[in-house]
């Protein structure tokens, strides 16, 4: 039996860095599109960004094969070039020796990312692309009932 295909926008926003924040994801499944958002009172970009995968693949109910589309470098670098992979091998140490920022939600999302075939999809932000606007429109509504 084949795995159902998703894709996914996600986006994360914050004011101020730290400060409040938001996440949304659009996971379009056929003809079906449904809009996740949240967020946080106090946090930074990235935890946003992570936190909009995270949350995305956590509520696909079964394994499936996803395309993930985000502006974040951040998240789309490390699967896409192995940061991940180095992170792990060097007990989640950068290659300057530094603990890696996130450590927890890049774990959960590791796991979840296990449980699909995901592809990793960098997309301009603020260009041209409808699904990233309206993910970050989303991401900006949710960030602003945390200000």
């Amino acid at each position: 039996m084949s795995k159902k295909n998703v894709t996914i926008y996600t986006d994360g926003a914050c004011s101020g860095n730290p400060g409040p924040g938001g996440w949304a994801a659009i996971v379009i499944a056929g003809e079906d599109a449904e809009r996740l958002t949240g967020g946080e009172p106090h946090t930074t970009n990235n935890r946003m960004e992570l936190t909009a995968a995270l949350e995305a693949l956590k509520a696909l109910d079964e394994p499936t094969s996803v395309t993930l589309h985000t502006d974040s470098a951040y998240l789309s670098n490390a699967f896409n070039q192995g940061w991940l992979d180095s992170w792990q091998e060097n007990n989640w140490q950068t290659s300057s020796n530094d603990d890696v920022k996130n450590k927890g939600l890049w774990k959960a999302l590791l796991k979840q990312a296990d449980r699909h075939d995901v592809e990793w999809v960098w997309v301009k932000g603020h260009a041209d692309n409808e699904l990233n606007n309206m993910a970050d429109e989303l991401a900006v509504a949710a960030m602003e009932q945390y200000k």
